[in-house]
C-alpha cells in the first residue's frame, strides 16, 4: 500500500485525502487544528461551489448538506453610479442552469475530517514546519502540500512569468450574518460594482446558526471603500465598517443588511494577499521533492467566486493522475504533469480574475448588454459554472465587441448598448 502525506486540512487536502483512502492508499493528514477547533474558530472565507463541485462531492459521498443549504438559482450583477445615485446603474440576475450552494467551511471541514479518520485515515495534529516536511517527508512516497496561501506556499518558486502583482488588489472584510434580507430574486450570488473602488459580494449561505447570508466587501486599496476596520478588530466593528460601506456606496444591499448581526463570535474576517502563482515543485535539504497543489501554488483573488470551485477540481485532478500513476515513482516529472493537467483548467481563473480586477471598458459594455439580453445574463452566470468559455466572448476586448456586434445584428434591435 503506497503511503501518502497530505499537509493541509482545506477543501482541497481534505477531499484529495478522503479520495485517495477510498482507492486504497494509506494517507496520513496534517493540520493545527482538529474538527472541534474548527468548528469552534473563525470563519476562512465566503465560498459558492457551483454545479461541477457539487457533483464532485455527490459523487464522492461527502455532500451532507442538500437539505438545509440554501439554493443559490442565480447570478445578480449591479454596477453603482459615480455620483452615489440610490438605484444602481445596471441591475440583473443571470439564471443558473444548475443550482449552486455555500456552506461555512468550519462545518464542512470538521465534518469530511471526522469521515476521513473514520475512514481508516491517520490525522496528526501538528503545524508542519519546513524542516518537517524535509525529514518526515522521507517517510512517504509522495507528500502534497495543500496548506493555503501561509509559509509552507512560500517553498515553492514565484513563477514570475505568470505572476503580475506584488501586492494584493483588494483589501477583503466579510461577515457571516443573522436578520439579513434575502435577495429580491431569491437565491442569488449578487455582485456589487463599484467602478475603482472594488466590489460588494451577498449570498445565502449555510453556517453554524443554520441558514444565514454571507456579505463580502473586495476595496481598491487606499480607495473609498477601503475604510473598514482591520487586524485586531472584533466582529462588530468590522460589521459596522462593512455597513458603512454599504450605506454610501450599494444602498440597494444597504436595505437588506441594516439589521445584520454577526451569526456567532467567529463570522468575520478581513486581511489581503497577493494573488500568485508558483511553481508547483519544491526542493527541500536533502533531495526531497513536495508537491503543491491549489491555493498553495495558484492563490487568485476571490473575485471570481472561484477559490473552492478550483481546490476541488485540484483534489480531484490529483487523484485521478496519482491512481493512473500505478506503481511508478511519484518523481519531479509525475508532480509537473499532475500540475499541468490542473493549470490546463487554473489558468483560465487566473486570466478571468485579472480582468475582473482591472474592469476594462469591454467589462461595463457586457454588464449593460446583459441588462437587456437575457441570454447574455445567463450565459455570465453559466461561466460560473464552466469559465472555459470566457475566452470566447468575455476576457478579450475585440472579442468582447464582437459578441456585443453579433448580438445586435441577431436581434435587429439599434437600442443595445455598443460602442
Amino acid at each position: 500500500m503506497r503511503r501518502i502525506l497530505v499537509v493541509g486540512a482545506g477543501q482541497s487536502g481534505l477531499q484529495l485525502a478522503i479520495g485517495l483512502l477510498a482507492e486504497d492508499y494509506d494517507v496520513t493528514l496534517v493540520d493545527p487544528r482538529g474538527p472541534e477547533e474548527i468548528e469552534t474558530g473563525r470563519v476562512m472565507s465566503t465560498q459558492c461551489l457551483f454545479g461541477p463541485a457539487l457533483r464532485r462531492e455527490r459523487r464522492h459521498g461527502l455532500s451532507f448538506w442538500d437539505d438545509r443549504a440554501p439554493a443559490i438559482t442565480g447570478v445578480g450583477v449591479r454596477v453603482a453610479r459615480p455620483d452615489g445615485d440610490p438605484e444602481p446603474e445596471v441591475d440583473w440576475v443571470g439564471r443558473l442552469e444548475e443550482s449552486a450552494q455555500s456552506v461555512d467551511q468550519r462545518l464542512k471541514l470538521a465534518a469530511w475530517l471526522r469521515v476521513f479518520v473514520q475512514g481508516g485515515g491517520r490525522f496528526l495534529r501538528h503545524r508542519v514546519s519546513v524542516e518537517d516536511l524535509a525529514t518526515v517527508g522521507r517517510d512517504y512516497e509522495l507528500v502534497v502540500v495543500a496548506a493555503g496561501r501561509g509559509e509552507l506556499a512560500r517553498i515553492f518558486p514565484r513563477d514570475e512569468r505568470r505572476s503580475p502583482f506584488r501586492a494584493p488588489q483588494r483589501s477583503l472584510s466579510l461577515a457571516y450574518v443573522t436578520g439579513a434580507e434575502a435577495h429580491p430574486a431569491g437565491g442569488v450570488l449578487s455582485r456589487t460594482a463599484v467602478p475603482g473602488a472594488g466590489e460588494v459580494f451577498s449570498l445565502p449561505t449555510l453556517s453554524l446558526v443554520g441558514p444565514c447570508q454571507a456579505v463580502m466587501v473586495e476595496a481598491v486599496p487606499g480607495g473609498p471603500l477601503d475604510r473598514i476596520p482591520g487586524a485586531g478588530a472584533s466582529g462588530e466593528e468590522i460589521l459596522a465598517g462593512i455597513l458603512d460601506v454599504l450605506r454610501h456606496h450599494a444602498p440597494w444591499e444597504y436595505e437588506r443588511f441594516a439589521e445584520a448581526r454577526p451569526a456567532d463570535s467567529g463570522a468575520t474576517l478581513s486581511g489581503g494577499y497577493a494573488p500568485t502563482v508558483r511553481e508547483p515543485v519544491a526542493h527541500l535539504r536533502g533531495g526531497n521533492v513536495v508537491l503543491g497543489m491549489a491555493d498553495s501554488v495558484v492563490a487568485n483573488d476571490p473575485i471570481t467566486a472561484q477559490g473552492a470551485n478550483m481546490a476541488s477540481l485540484c483534489a480531484e485532478v490529483y487523484r485521478r493522475a496519482i491512481v493512473d500513476h500505478g506503481r511508478r515513482p511519484f518523481d519531479e516529472t509525475f508532480m509537473r504533469s499532475a500540475f499541468a493537467a490542473y493549470w490546463h483548467h487554473a489558468r483560465q481563473v487566473t486570466a478571468w480574475s485579472r480582468v475582473m480586477l482591472s474592469g476594462p471598458p469591454h467589462v461595463w459594455e457586457l454588464y449593460r448588454l446583459a441588462e437587456r439580453h437575457r441570454p447574455t445574463a445567463d450565459r455570465f452566470a453559466d461561466s460560473f459554472s464552466d469559465p472555459g468559455g470566457l475566452i470566447d466572448w468575455f476576457l478579450h476586448p475585440e472579442r468582447a465587441m464582437e459578441y456585443v456586434d453579433s448580438v445586435r445584428c441577431a436581434t435587429g434591435s439599434s437600442h443595445l448598448p455598443i460602442s
